[in-house]
């Protein structure tokens, strides 16, 4: 399973967010390239990377440090929020990004995801963010009556890479991730399922591990905050 430290932007801070609230951010620093670069020397193989402006935008908002993250980034990364047409897709690709994870259009324009997959073969996710099984969109601002499972179902035969499930109740609140609703999530579909949202000690990566089916985990304030030590983390999953 793979261990994806994230980096949430925010005015070109990094910043997380308690259940999504722009209002309940905490800044961890000011240098979002020097943390991704943090994180790949301690071992990751992976980023994961939000614009968090973007999302509520509906378009990229904190390119500029997205950009100087690739810049000194040798492991690949993804990206999500405020990525909604073929051209920021194609545009972000071009710029080194290995994967866009595609959310608030998956819902209100599936055809785009296709299209996407299809052009970009092993390079496109889609991020299913939700609030008590219901999928929420435009920076979780918008709660819809889509259940992740159908939604997640609906992209079985479109070559997405990858589903990133949050549990938006979970997320930043350092309260363990949803494993039963994430695990019947990854049993419900043949597409890798990354967990996000609350994954914030050693024993919550082991328990994602230990069900057998989930492909990755997404942590973000439990390894600034220190609860979780990366290195170890890191050296865990690979034992």
């Amino acid at each position: 399973m793979i261990l994806y430290p994230a980096i949430d932007l925010k005015d070109g801070q990094c910043v997380r967010l308690l259940r999504g609230e722009m209002e309940a951010a905490t800044v961890f620093g000011d240098d979002p390239a020097a943390q991704a670069a943090a994180f790949e020397a301690a071992g990751c193989e992976w980023l994961h990377l939000v614009d968090l402006n973007g999302a509520f935008a509906g378009h990229p908002v904190n390119g500029a440090a997205v950009e100087a993250i690739l810049a000194r980034l040798t492991v690949p990364a993804q990206l999500g929020g405020g990525i909604r047409d073929m051209k920021t897709i194609a545009l972000w690709l071009e710029k080194g990004l290995a994967r866009v994870i595609l959310g608030t259009v998956a819902v209100e324009n599936p055809a785009l995801v296709r299209e996407a997959a299809r052009a970009f073969p092993g390079r496109v996710a889609v991020g299913i963010d939700a609030r008590k099984g219901r999928v929420a969109t435009k920076g979780w601002a918008t709660e819809t009556d889509v259940t992740a499972t159908d939604l997640a179902r609906s992209f079985e035969d479109a070559g997405v890479a990858a589903l990133i499930y949050t549990d938006i109740d979970r997320d930043g609140a350092m309260a363990g991730p949803n494993i039963e609703a994430t695990d019947a999530l990854a049993r419900a579909v043949s597409i890798p399922v990354i967990a996000s949202g609350g994954v914030s000690s050693l024993a919550d990566l082991v328990a994602l591990r230990d069900t057998g089916r989930i492909a990755g985990a997404i942590s973000g304030r439990a390894l600034y905050d220190g609860a979780l030590d990366l290195a170890e983390a890191l050296r865990t999953l690979r034992a």
